[in-house]
């Protein structure tokens, strides 16, 4: 319980202090400051959840007990975002082999016929029980300890027992993102509403907010390991609750899910090794091949955030965008065809149309609103339309990631999301469980584009856990939440912190960018930034024919998520960054 104050208390005082770093103007608008710890360390999405993770370390748990205890806490501290209902991948570097694994735990499509399905109205795909995937959350955290984990799995899960019963502190972010979406919250689910709305109300700032029924559900869990999920109550009042909702899950579903253990997606880079998670994640898919294509580039030695700078580096992102829709999605090819993407040839390939001769493009003048957001996995060909766009609401405080190493230098470095804000906004009677819309991440339209919807298939991701190596010993860890905003941020940062050379902090805190696909043949690319974007900068984009997009104040979060990172230094030490545009908190021993 001391440790809990302590850390609430030191994020308290850290939110101050960064309002008054902005307030001042600081070297980079979003202050991160570092955190040392010379053993081990969690840096995740509430300081409850990183308080029950250090204190999993310290009792001689290893990267793997840790990361279950940090995991079902954040999705009871971070309901909006994840949690049992939803999906995860994690990364797993095991020192003592040197090998990186990869838990793919994405949620699937249930028993569906598509036929039938995909007449259905495209909001059903993204609201309600029609929209709910199979979970692989809880799957996939119970395989990897299986395989991994030291101490005892009941252990594990007990702590965030404790905390859904007792409750979980809303701090002033976490009434944001409740807000944001009290219309969804409001409209029909008598679960959720009666969960997350408490007396009929947005819950206050600073009170606890308890979950019994989710309590009840991680007991089951503790107890049982996986069945406590996948099979008996839980799974049938999940399956009845979307049976009853018009959804297409069953209790075979549930039983017949897997967990995939597989081989991350692997680039050299300037002498550093990226290790990400594979398709059907996508993100990955997005930034490898621009970092590859601008790999020798000096950036005229730096700062990144040069309208030159950024003209070139979008003009790379023009030519990967509609590759990375084109070969990613859960089919066996993707890895082949990503891999691809990756080698020489294509690489030179992207370079030499990136940097052809153009012919005259549109000179953007004015702005514009901005563009719907767009949720992890969103189906979008080269220029979308409203047929065959899914329903749209903010997607972006519906993922979280978190980082844990520990002693003996495992490290976990992992992504879950709900997909969309609250999911599918219901919550199944007496599980507590927030539910994922997974499914509108499929494509609808073309029976044969890769991510085309089918019974058992799961769906494309933009999530991107990410590690990065050198001579095989592990130089940092990251990620990020953000919907489509994943990709261009970890862009960012790692060619500032790896080509750069800039201290992670800074990388992390400058302002964020982002490429926007135009949505319309009459529409030219958008560039967005945060509002402490130069604006001279800005004119030196839209004088490139970039439309300029600042669509919130820097730090607020909303659209540009907080990237969560670890970075091992010479001497045996950690340093943790956790970006304050979200509630996320550092903390070691």
């Amino acid at each position: 319980m001391t440790l809990h104050f302590l850390i609430v208390r030191k994020f308290v005082s850290f939110l101050v202090f960064f309002v008054a770093g902005v307030a001042t103007g600081a070297e980079v608008p979003v202050k991160v400051e570092p955190v040392m710890a010379p053993h081990a360390m969690v840096v995740a999405a509430h300081p409850q959840a990183v308080a029950i993770g250090v204190a999993v370390l310290k009792s001689g748990g290893n990267a793997i007990d840790a990361a279950v205890a940090t995991s079902l806490a954040v999705g009871v501290a971070e309901s909006f975002g994840s949690g049992l209902g939803g999906k995860l991948v994690l990364l797993f570097f095991e020192a003592k082999t040197g090998r990186t694994h990869v838990v793919d735990a994405m949620d699937s499509a249930g028993s569906l016929d598509v036929a039938a399905y995909v007449q259905r109205p495209v909001e059903d795909r993204s609201y309600g029980y029609s929209a709910v995937c199979v979970p692989g959350l809880g799957a996939g955290l119970w395989a990897a300890h299986q395989k991994w984990g030291a101490r005892k799995w009941a252990d594990n899960v007990r702590p965030a027992v404790a905390l859904a019963r007792d409750g979980f502190r809303v701090l002033p972010k976490t009434r944001d993102f409740f807000a944001e979406v009290e219309k969804k919250l409001r409209r029909g689910d008598a679960e959720i509403a009666r969960l997350y709305l408490p007396h009929d109300a947005l819950p206050e700032i600073g009170t606890l907010l308890p979950n019994e029924d989710l309590a009840r559900t991680m007991e089951l869990f503790a107890h049982h390991g996986r069945d406590g999920i996948y099979r008996g109550p839980v799974a049938a009042a999940i399956v009845a609750a979307a049976q009853q909702g018009g959804g297409v899950l069953t209790l075979a579903d549930f039983a017949n899910y897997e967990v995939r253990f597989t081989e991350p997606m692997a680039m050299d880079f300037r002498g550093y090794q990226l290790a990400c998670a594979p398709p059907p994640a996508s993100g990955p898919a997005l930034f490898l091949p621009i970092m590859k294509a601008m790999e020798d580039e000096s950036f005229g030695g730096g700062p990144l955030r040069t309208a030159e700078n950024l003209d070139r580096i979008g003009r790379v992102w023009r030519v990967v965008s509609p590759e990375m829709w084109r070969i990613v999605a859960d089919v066996p090819a993707s890895r082949f065809l990503f891999e691809k993407l990756l080698a020489p040839d294509s690489i030179r390939a992207i370079r030499e149309k990136a940097f052809a001769a153009e012919p005259q493009r549109k000179v953007a003048r004015g702005r514009r609103a901005p563009p719907p957001a767009r949720r992890e996995g969103a189906t979008a060909p080269a220029w979308a339309t409203p047929e065959n766009e899914p329903f749209y609401e903010s997607a972006m405080a519906a993922t979280t990631h978190f980082v844990v190493v520990d002693a003996e230098g495992n490290i976990v470095c992992a992504t879950q999301s709900l997909s969309l804000h609250f999911g599918a906004g219901v919550v199944p009677p007496g599980t507590g469980v927030v539910m994922n819309n997974s499914m509108s991440n499929f494509n609808y339209t073309d029976a044969n584009e890769l991510n085309y919807i089918a019974p058992g298939k799961r769906s494309r991701s933009t999530i991107a856990p990410t590690i990065v190596l050198r001579d095989g010993k592990p130089v940092l860890a990251l990620g990020v939440p953000g919907a489509a905003r994943i990709p261009t941020a970890l862009l960012q940062v790692l060619l500032d912190r790896l080509v750069l050379n800039r201290p992670l902090a800074e990388a992390i805190g400058d302002t964020r960018i982002h490429y926007v696909a135009a949505f319309r043949r009459d529409e030219v690319e958008a560039f967005e930034a945060e509002q402490s974007f130069p604006a001279a900068v800005a004119d030196g984009l839209r004088a490139r024919g970039w439309k300029v997009e600042l669509p919130e104040v820097a730090g607020r979060g909303r659209h540009f998520g907080g990237v969560n990172a670890i970075e091992f230094n010479r001497d045996g030490t950690l340093t943790g960054f956790a970006d304050p545009r979200r509630t996320n908190v550092a903390a070691g021993y």
